[in-house]
Order: structure tokens, then sequence, then C-alpha cells
């Protein structure tokens, strides 16, 4: 039976769109067999599975039943099996009585003598059944787990680590150790893993940095020290900034940075710093969260937030339409407090007005009208009226922006405030309901 299969009439997957309840708890008996069919009950727990992420509900007594019946499943050596028995029962734990029980069956595959495809989700199940008193019990495997060589296997006991942490803070916090020297070690690549994505331990680098931020939050000068260490400067639990060799765990440490600064502005020039080192680093990632940092950091001058304009700019002319966005976007905020600074690339962001990608070019006609002044948006006026004729979010935008850049001078020139609102609706109504007056009425405005 093919589960791509389209039924003709819905349109949905023939094989599970019309799944009953009632019928998939009375093919549970498939379960009992002996010998048991990987094929037969693989297809079963796609099905259960299936019920469950829909949001079908199940009795307690219905999971419970369900719950032991998959457990019987542990004698099979299938891999893909085994598998989705672990996703299963992960589902069910939080419905099921008694699933304690299970504790030993996993116990035995986290073991370091286990194939390394089932100790990662033997971790995850493991997690979701413990509590804070049993999480002692097996707190002893937790902690091989996460200096274990095996990136797979690290990032599966970092992550489950990092969720137990609300309900079991003190046991978790007992690991810093050992999150630390995950931190270091230099991990093979797990099952089923591409170097360019877990390899050298880049993954459970970047899930170790959380965790750890999140056992010493609370301690401020040890998240100073956190962050100094990998950037290279002052003395912390790591010698030098090569050990970090993740681009998510760089991102990671660039918010934690800020955060430290918010909470102490006595750190802020001796971390501005170091921010400004990592608008250098070789990944577009890094330098973006540099300088977003940058650009939200109050009170700098344009001449401090050079560099990190300067980084944005670059990333203007990208042929990547995420990197245009996220620099535009960037400015466009950065432009309502200090627009001098923006100013410089105005160039820039006028040749994305016409960007066929229609959120980088509301956000850079918007951003060139915060930054210019009536002379300089003359030149825009064509490009303007063109944006007019679109969806009403981005002309709601664009409106927006216009009335802004018209009542910018009010204090400075003759009539009041509310006089020239008044002039600067009147004139949006007739652009609304004569479409024709677009030009003429956008040119009285700007």
């Amino acid at each position: 039976m093919s589960w791509a299969k389209k039924d003709e009439d819905g349109g949905e997957s023939g094989l599970l769109h019309h799944l009953d309840k009632t019928t998939v708890l009375q093919e549970a008996r498939v379960f009992n067999e002996t010998p048991i069919s990987p094929k037969k009950c693989r297809i079963l727990l796609a099905k259960i599975a299936y019920l469950l992420y829909v949001g079908e509900s199940f009795a307690t007594n219905e999971a419970t039943d369900l719950f032991f019946s998959i457990t019987k499943l542990f004698q099979s050596k299938d891999t893909a099996l085994r598998q989705i028995v672990y996703l299963v029962i992960k589902e069910l734990s939080t419905i099921a009585q008694d699933v304690i029980m299970i504790t030993s069956s996993l116990t035995r595959d986290m073991q370091p003598n286990s194939e390394a495809i089932y100790r990662p989700n033997a971790i995850r199940a493991l997690c979701k059944i413990v509590d804070a008193h049993m999480l002692q019990g097996v707190e002893r495997f937790l902690k091989a787990a996460i200096v274990d060589k095996t990136t797979s296997i690290s990032s599966a006991a970092l992550v489950s680590s990092y969720h137990m942490l609300p309900i079991a803070k003190e046991v978790v916090r007992r690991w810093a150790n050992e999150v630390q020297e995950a931190m270091n070690c230099k991990s093979s690549l797990g099952f089923m893993s591409s170097s360019s994505y877990s390899g050298n331990g880049i993954m459970s680098q970047y899930h170790a940095m959380g965790l750890l931020y999140q056992i010493r939050q609370h301690d401020r000068m040890a998240v100073i020290k956190l962050v100094q260490s990998f950037a290279g400067s002052g003395r912390g639990f790591l010698s030098s900034s090569s050990t970090l060799r993740s681009t998510m765990a760089h991102c990671l440490l660039i918010r934690y940075a800020c955060k430290v600064m918010e909470e102490d502005p006595s750190t802020q020039r001796q971390l501005f710093e170091l921010l400004e080192g990592w608008l250098r680093h070789k990944s577009d990632m890094v330098n973006y969260e540099a300088a977003k940092a940058i650009c939200n950091m109050q009170n700098l001058s344009a001449k401090e937030l050079f560099s990190a304009v300067s980084v944005l700019q670059h990333f203007l002319s990208s042929s990547k339409s995420t990197l245009r966005f996220a620099a535009i976007r960037t400015l466009n905020r950065l432009a309502m407090t200090n627009p001098t600074a923006v100013s410089v690339c105005n160039m820039d962001m006028e040749n994305l007005i016409t960007d066929s990608n229609r959120s980088v070019a509301t956000f850079a006609i918007t951003t060139l009208l915060k930054t210019g002044n009536e002379a300089s948006v003359d030149r825009l006026m064509k490009q303007i009226s063109g944006f007019m004729s679109r969806s009403r979010r981005i002309q709601g935008i664009v409106r927006e922006a216009i009335r802004s850049l018209c009542l910018n001078g009010v204090l400075r020139d003759e009539g009041g405030y509310e006089f020239k609102r008044a002039v600067v609706e009147a004139i949006f109504d007739l652009i609304k309901n004569i479409p024709e007056s677009k030009e003429i009425s956008l040119s009285h405005l700007c």
C-alpha cells in the first residue's frame, strides 16, 4: 500500500486521513503476535502517532494498554521499528499510567555498548518519563552521554538536560563540568549525520552553550567570563576563541553579551569592543547578529554605529534575499532613532526599491523616507506611486512613512500640528477616492 497515494475525493493521504481510533486499538493485537512482524508493527505505530499528532484523545486505560503492548516490541532487533517505538512511547507517556516500568529497557539501550542509533532515542524517551526524584537514579547515564564523542548522543543528552532543568534544577546544575567538557570536546559524526551540519561537535557545542548559560544565568560574573573566554579576551575556563566552532553558538554568545550589558551598563564599553570584533567573523550569520546587537544599543553616536552599518550596507547588495531582508529591516529600525547613521546607505537602499521581494522593497522605501529630506524624496515619487497600488498592508506602511516625513518639521514651520495633520489626512483621502490624483497628491506631500 502506498503512503503517498492520494484520495481521489478529498485530496488527502488515503491511508491516514480516514483512520478510526477504535479500529486502530483493535489492530493493536499485532503487537502480541509471535514472531514480531516489524513491517506490520511499524505501520500500526505510524497510525497511532498520526492520531496523537492530530489531537485524537485517548483515555488513560487505552493509552496504558497501548503503551505496555508497545513495550513488548523491545524484543525485536529491527532498527527502524525501534526508532518509531521510541517516538510513540514518548507521546503516550504523558497519558498512560505506570510508565516508569519501561525505565529498565531504556537504560539498557543507553549503555555505552549499545547501538549508536539507539542511545539518543533512549535518552530522549527516558527524560520524558522520569521526574526529579527518579532523575538521580539515571544521572550517571546522562553525564556519560553529555561527554560522549558521538555528536548525536551528546546533543540528545544536552537538549534533554535543558528540558529537565525546570523540574530538577539542582540535579542538572551538578552537570556543569560535563557540559563545559562538551564545549571543548571534538565529537565524531553521529549516525546519519552530515559533516557540514554536525561534524566536529558543532551542534553539540551549540546545545552545550545554551545549557551552560541556563545553569549560570543568575551569576553575572560567570556569564561575563563565559562571553570573554570565547571571544578570546580575558581568562576563562577555555583558552581561546578557536574552540568555538559553531556559528549558532557564536550567535547565542552575542545575545548573552547583550543581556549582560542591559543588566550592568558598566560592562557596555568592554563588551561593545567584543561585538565590534564579531563584525569581522567569517560567518554572515555572526556578522549580522553582532551588527543587529550594536544597532539595538542605546545612546550610540553615528561614529560608533559606523562599523555595524557598514556590515549591513554590504548585505544590502547580497544575492541572498534573506540577508537583504534582515539588513534592510534592521536599518529601518535604526532609522527611527538615528537616521543620520543610516543615510550613508541611501544609494544602496534606492537599488532595493525594485527588488523582487516585496517585503525588502517596502522596507527600502519606508527607510528612505525616514532618512531623506523633502528634496531627496522628489525622485522617489514614481516608485512610491507604484507602491500605493499594492496590498492594503503595504499601502498603510508607505502612507505612514510619508505622513511622518510630512509632519517631521511641523514645529519649525508656520501653522499648527492639528491643521497640518488634517491637511495630510485630506490628501490621503483624495488618493484613496480619486486614483488619478496619486502622483500630484504625493508631490504636494513631499
